[in-house]
Order: structure tokens, then sequence, then C-alpha cells
């Protein structure tokens, strides 16, 4: 199994899922930095993601959109505050209205992604921060959990093919 661990951690305000796969970091990588790949494993495989913007920079933003089994869109962004090729990222995170705009009541959540090199395997840490314990248990009340999870079993089939 892909993914090693999830752990909820409330007096932090944090949500960390450890993954662990069979490639190296640069590979793994290129699932973050390239929208068409990122897009075949971001979310559930019932709730598929679209991203129709995508700036991998520093200060670079990115528009996507879910679409669920009854063909209903969820929207998000993201705006990226760090990149550190091949080992971190970080970004912050929310949902979009229908015209991609941030639904502010939903609030922001801060993501840092770590790829770590374990003997040619890589194991991935991704730590999501939350603005409140209100809003993190919102969250996962939502299935983010469950849908982290089954998002990063994508990967495995994504990483098997040539790069």
């Amino acid at each position: 199994m892909t993914v090693i661990s999830s752990t909820k951690n409330p007096e932090a305000l944090s949500f960390i899922l450890v993954a662990e796969f069979d490639a190296d970091v640069k590979r793994v990588w290129q699932i973050w930095e390239d929208p068409r790949q990122l897009e075949r494993w971001w979310g559930p495989p019932t709730w598929p993601a679209t991203f129709s913007q995508y700036e991998f920079t520093p200060g670079g933003e990115a528009s996507y959109y879910m679409t669920g089994p009854e063909g209903e869109k969820a929207g998000g962004w993201w705006r990226i505050t760090d990149i550190q090729a091949p080992h971190r990222l970080e970004f912050d995170d929310g949902f979009a209205d229908d015209d991609g705009a941030p639904v502010e009541a939903m609030g922001t959540t801060h993501a840092t992604v770590t790829l770590e090199d374990i003997g040619g395997r890589t194991r991935m840490t991704v730590q999501s921060v939350f603005e409140s314990e209100e809003q993190m248990n919102n969250m996962i009340e939502m299935g983010m959990e469950d849908g982290m999870k089954e998002a990063a079993g994508q990967i495995d089939a994504l990483l098997a093919e040539q790069s």
C-alpha cells in the first residue's frame, strides 16, 4: 500500500499523510510540477481534477475543479508559496466558487509537501495546517482523510508509466 500513515493532530491543527513510492525523488516531483500528471491523481478516483491554471513558481496560482460521479463540480485554488525542487513544495489551498474565486468562509489550508530519498525510493509527506480546529474538523467530516488516501493510491500506476 502506498499510504503509510495519516495522522490528525488537533493541538497542532494539522493533518499529515505519509506515502512511499518505488520511484526516485525526481520522478515523484514530476507528479507535482506537471499539471497533466497532477490532475491524474489529485482527488479521489470518483472526483478527478482538472487544472485550468497552473503557475508552478513561488507566488504562482492554480485553479482547478473536481468533477463528481453525477457531473457536479467542486472548485479549488492554490497559491504556491515556496518551491525547493525536487524536495519541498508549499502552497495555500482553498475552495473556489463556480467562477474560481476563493470561498473565504471555508478558510485556507497551508500544505507542505516533502519528498525524501529512502534508498532509491521516495517518502512523500503532505502536511496540511488549518486555520482553526473547527475548519479542521469540517474538512475531516467532508472526507478529506479518505479522499487524500484514495488520491495518493493512484500515484503508483502513474509512476509506473514513462515520465
